[in-house]
């Protein structure tokens, strides 16, 4: 899918300007080191990458998805410098009113089949270790759902969508 593609299909995927929190996942093929602005260099490994986020701006969770699905070349947040890297695999998100990454963090970080690849990673305006996580398979949509209500049972759906 060409990436002027990919903003577009994240709003069909998505639907709407809704506001709420997401998470991209990111398949990594390549071995080396990524310069994260000044976050740092993240050791890249083949597997999956998760990165978590909130939209609760203009355009809601589609506009911000469908920003990270494609490359850009004018790295904006953290985000954008592991994307020239990666290919989108999946998309989750949900248009719970109160900002859920910190919620999606902890969840994915107490997780014994992830591990943080890079402090601070997407986390300079909060507490959070990281709103990266890496994983050598797949992350489990099913898995992470049925945790995540489990540890936060007052938090709504969660949707999902694999990227092709």
């Amino acid at each position: 899918m060409e990436s002027d593609s990919l903003s577009t299909e994240a709003a069909r995927l998505i639907g709407g300007t809704h506001k709420g929190s997401y998470a991209v996942i990111l398949r990594s093929t390549a071995e080396g080191g990524i310069r994260v602005g000044r976050g740092g260099v993240l050791a890249q490994t083949p597997g999956y990458y998760v990165y978590l986020g909130s939209a609760f701006g203009p355009g809601g969770v589609a506009a911000r998805v469908g920003h990270h699905l494609h490359v850009t070349h004018k790295p904006h947040w953290h985000i954008d410098y592991l994307r020239r890297h990666t290919a989108p695999t999946e998309v989750w998100w949900s248009f719970d009113p109160l900002a859920r990454e910190h919620h999606w963090a902890a969840v994915l970080g107490s997780s014994p089949r992830t591990r943080i690849p890079l402090a601070g990673f997407g986390a300079s305006d909060c507490n959070c270790r990281s709103h990266l996580f890496f994983s050598p398979g797949h992350p489990s949509f099913r898995a992470f759902s049925r945790r995540l209500h489990r540890a936060f049972p007052g938090h709504g759906r969660i949707y999902h969508q694999i990227v092709d």
